[in-house]
């Protein structure tokens, strides 16, 4: 069911990971970021914007990550996009194709595969979501995933932050990037940069929160980055007993995060 946030701005969330879809109210439509996950969740989005005499006319995935990239027939066959460097991961992951994606990554049954990242890349540097609706802000940088873009609606001063800032997950760096933990600092302090310009701010899992939680969660996700890079205990409540229930899975994301470090600093001659 729809959630209304903000004026023109409502989100729907699934079941999985607490994700969060986003609904952009325009002038003949709809845009829709980071559509669902399973299936019937899809459906139900579909159909409450049906009802609702509402048309999806743009989506957009804030990153490459599989759970971002879903779409559902009944959404309609309006264009998709991503950043440009988002959709050139997405073209090279599927390149083996969707099947291989799915087994990899452990995509549970009752995800739709069959519009699985169909998304067109907008040409880098582009500042804004081309559709006929509030001006969307697109802030790309290279935090969690290559191409990853949080979005500002300017004129509602809401903030998409897709896979950053939740209460639930603690900052999932790209391992693969040269700097994941400077690429990870910059997003923050990028995000920090409108945060002033922010009421309402939407991570792409979790709960929403106002203008006078945002700095709170910028906070909370660099000094947990900053005690990976100095390969100490980060104290943060996402992880361990104070995690939320059911989200215990957090702590072994972090010791995998942890181990990941160590053995770059191993192979770059990096003091421990």
């Amino acid at each position: 069911m729809l959630r209304q946030l903000a004026d023109g701005v409502s989100v729907h969330e699934s079941e999985f990971c607490q994700s969060n879809a986003v609904v952009v109210q325009g002038r003949a439509g709809v845009l829709l970021i980071d559509a669902g996950v399973h299936g019937d969740e899809l459906a139900c989005l579909a159909n409450d914007l049906s009802e609702s005499g509402q048309t999806v006319v743009a989506g957009f995935s804030t990153h490459p990550h599989w759970d971002h990239l879903l779409w559902h027939a009944g959404l309609g066959t309006a264009p998709r996009y991503g950043t440009a460097r988002c959709a050139a991961t997405v073209q090279d992951r599927l390149s083996g194709g969707v099947e291989a994606v799915a087994k990899a990554a452990g995509i549970p049954e009752q995800v739709p595969l069959d519009l699985l990242g169909l998304i067109t890349g907008l040409p880098a540097g582009t500042a804004q979501i081309p559709w006929d609706g509030p001006q969307v802000r697109i802030l790309e940088h290279q935090a969690h995933a290559p191409g990853h873009a949080a979005l500002l609606i300017e004129e509602h001063r809401v903030l998409v932050a897709g896979d950053m800032l939740s209460d639930v997950l603690i900052p999932m760096l790209d391992l693969n990037a040269a700097d994941p933990i400077e690429d990870y600092l910059a997003a923050l302090g990028l995000i920090e940069g409108v945060a002033g310009n922010v009421d309402v701010f939407i991570p792409g899992h979790g709960s929403a929160g106002g203008a006078d939680q945002v700095h709170a969660r910028i906070e909370q996700d660099r000094a947990y980055v900053h005690a990976l890079r100095d390969a100490r205990a980060p104290g943060d409540p996402r992880i361990g007993p104070s995690a939320k229930d059911g989200w215990d899975w957090v702590a072994s994301v972090h010791e995998g995060q942890l181990q990941r470090l160590a053995q770059r600093r191993e192979r770059d001659g990096a003091p421990s």
